[in-house]
């Protein structure tokens, strides 16, 4: 992996029963459920542990493009990528896909929170730079 690339992180999973609506394919909500458990992850996975538990993330906003639906038992491939943060804020790009389908293009803006104080605060730079390497400056 390139050093300036941004970390990803992917997961995946089959559809369950639960995930169906009366249509007979999953719930459109089911997606937001999918692009949370990728966020909160690849946080929980890159972060350190004391960056974890000093801080929370909520969604502030998501714009999502359903291309295909997904049915029973696909099985499912959920891919969230970082690209920017700004000040709090973070803007993940999430894809999901089954087989060469992409499903759905979620993007999604989160805010970062004091675990305490429950209030808007920025990462230090040592963290932001676990994520996105090429926004921390070399000297």
């Amino acid at each position: 992996m390139s050093q300036h690339a941004p970390q990803t992180y992917e997961y995946d999973l089959d559809v369950a029963a639960t995930d169906i609506d009366e249509m007979g394919h999953v719930n459109n909500a089911v997606y937001l459920t999918w692009v949370q458990v990728a966020v909160l992850r690849h946080w929980n996975r890159i972060a350190p542990k004391e960056a974890v538990a000093g801080h929370l993330w909520v969604a502030l906003k998501h714009e999502i493009r359903y291309r295909h639906p997904a049915f029973l038992h696909d099985h499912v491939i959920v891919k969230v990528v970082l690209e920017k943060l700004l000040g709090a804020r973070a803007f993940y790009k999430t894809m999901i896909r089954h087989g060469d389908d992409v499903l759905a293009e979620v993007n999604s803006c989160w805010c970062c929170l004091d675990a305490v104080t429950r209030k808007p605060v920025r990462l230090a730079r040592d963290i932001v730079a676990r994520f996105l390497p090429a926004e921390v400056p070399t000297h």
